[in-house]
């Protein structure tokens, strides 16, 4: 119940920022990556990597409102000034040690886990105009839908995964990384993505229906290792959710883990490809 009730609070913020405009979408997607940053540098604590937080935090809104700002991604900036002050913050300490490596690398690692595809998806709002894009999409007038319609599709495949998994499962998909996902699950989510994207697709992009298919199995597909890629990053450091901001769905990294690694591809296709 307090699951249900948690996303019942939830789902009408995402939809109204998006819905709302541009602006309002990447306002929460930078507060949103500020967020999960914050979970991001307990998990990494653990693991025994020091993330500054004012630095680290820094680099993840920075890369978020570069992607979805006028520049349209160009954010060479900020990975280049976050790489000269994290240099010269591990030369101030003058401390030599085995962790200086990974501290610095999980350091700059959180703008492109967290910064970037949260900015992606906020930058696929934008006009697509102003995105330039490759060619005119079916509904021109904003990018509400182009964004609504991933996150249906990734609604539907994280749902599919969960009923088939649950109805069909048996054999593990990454038994020590999450247990409790299956192959069965997997596919169940890859095939309802599929069909979300090729049915909604057609009345958003122009791109035949092959295309918008393949699309919706890449998303599904990479949502399922992004999530994956969270379950390990938790698992290596012992816990079992992120945080428990959100209750009855644990933390922000937690439920945002698969648009981290969908969001790339889609900003790809709706930029260059669509």
């Amino acid at each position: 119940m307090t699951r249900v009730l948690s996303a019942l609070v939830l789902l009408p913020i995402v939809i109204g920022a998006i819905w709302w405009s541009g602006p309002a979408t990447g306002l929460l997607a930078t507060i949103t990556a500020v967020l999960a940053f914050a979970e991001y540098r307990r998990i990494a604590k653990t693991l025994g990597a020091n993330v500054p937080g004012l630095i680290g935090g820094t680099a993840v809104a920075l890369a978020c409102l570069e992607m979805w700002g006028p520049t349209g991604g160009s954010d060479e900036i900020v990975f280049l000034v976050a790489l000269i002050v994290v240099g010269a913050v591990a030369v101030a300490r003058g401390v030599p040690g085995p962790s200086t490596l990974a501290d610095a690398a999980a350091t700059i690692f959180a703008p492109v886990y967290l910064g970037l595809p949260l900015g992606a998806l906020a930058a696929v709002r934008g006009d697509h105009r102003a995105m330039g894009m490759a060619s005119t999409l079916n509904w021109d007038t904003s990018g509400r839908a182009i964004l609504l319609l991933l996150l249906g599709v990734i609604v539907v495949s994280d749902s599919a995964q969960y009923y088939t998994g649950r109805a069909f499962g048996s054999r593990p998909l990454a038994p020590t990384i999450s247990p409790k996902k299956t192959i069965e699950g997997g596919i169940g989510g890859v095939i309802f993505a599929t069909a979300a994207m090729a049915i909604g697709g057609h009345y958003v992009f122009p791109s035949p229906v092959w295309m918008l298919a393949l699309l919706g199995a890449a998303i599904s597909m990479l949502g399922i290792v992004g999530d994956l890629f969270e379950s390990l990053l938790k698992r290596s450091a012992g816990v079992k959710d992120s945080s428990n901001l959100i209750p009855g769905h644990g933390g922000v990294l937690d439920r945002i883990d698969s648009w981290l690694f969908a969001a790339p591809v889609y900003y790809i296709f709706v930029r260059y490809i669509a």
